[in-house]
């Protein structure tokens, strides 16, 4: 017997009532952003509500080793992003709101899953939304109120065993209503299904995700108090403190920074951004 393990909220409870989750989400129509053989994505409305649907057909065996040679662990299917709101979540970090979770089949090569998670609107990317700042800086206030609630919402991700993996400012999303406000600021962390879930971040983890978003921010404008100033909230330490203690570290988000901005122009210069 297949192991299946499955979430439904109530909303998907009554709508898919008498069906097998697993046929009914891959009924689920609407605009798809990515449709390939063995995952597809989507947004779909149910209940005349917004939804993100992802649906993972097994990633095979080649895809498995492929990874496993890289030396990188592969993302079996829609559990790490799973595992990974829940424990946002007991953290206190705002993400996304999972409102169906399916998982069938032992084989790692061959397991079907899907994850359904409520629409986050009206929102903006941060890097949409700091992109006009070189040009047209915001308030100043404002501006420090959001390095602090990023430097907070990775620290806490970070302490509760979570690293992201793709830990840029596009995957912040802000939220529009009430418009945002020095006083008054609400993000939620996004993009998931890469997220490695641990009883605590490995240092080499923590230093990827932190040079990653280092990267992202590099052309909206930032001074280096700016940069300070996130150092010091995330580590919760006095600044002083934390450039004696994390020199090592300082000078590795240069290096790292360097090296992803060095790929991003190849994979241009290629034509292979996606």
């Amino acid at each position: 017997m297949s192991r299946t393990t499955l979430f439904l909220d109530p909303t998907f409870a009554r709508e898919w009532a008498g069906q097998d989750p697993f046929v009914a989400v891959e009924a689920l129509e609407g605009e798809v952003f990515r449709a390939l053989e063995r995952r597809r994505t989507l947004r779909s409305e149910v209940a005349g509500r917004g939804y993100f649907v992802k649906i993972h057909r097994g990633v095979g065996w080649l895809e498995i080793a492929k990874n496993l040679l890289a030396l990188r662990w592969p993302v079996l299917g829609a559990q790490d992003e799973w595992r990974a709101i829940r424990r946002l979540d007991e953290a206190g970090v705002d993400s996304l709101r999972a409102a169906a979770f399916g998982r069938r089949g032992g084989n790692p090569a061959r397991q079907r899953s899907f994850i359904v998670t409520e629409e986050l609107a009206p929102t903006i990317s941060l890097e949409d939304y700091c992109g006009a700042w070189p040009t047209r800086p915001p308030a100043v206030r404002l501006k420090r109120a959001l390095i602090v609630r990023v430097a907070e919402m990775v620290r806490r991700m970070h302490a509760a065993g979570v690293n992201h993996r793709d830990l840029y400012l596009c995957h912040f999303l802000l939220h529009l209503a009430p418009p945002p406000s020095a006083e008054r600021i609400r993000l939620s962390l996004i993009d998931l299904h890469r997220a490695q879930v641990r009883a605590a971040t490995p240092q080499r983890w923590r230093d990827k995700d932190l040079a990653a978003l280092y990267f992202s921010a590099l052309d909206i404008g930032l001074r280096q108090r700016d940069l300070l100033r996130f150092l010091s909230v995330y580590f919760a330490r006095p600044l002083r403190l934390v450039l004696r203690d994390e020199a090592a570290l300082l000078a590795r988000l240069e290096r790292e920074a360097r090296r992803l901005q060095a790929r991003f122009v190849r994979k241009v210069a290629a034509g292979t951004m996606t």
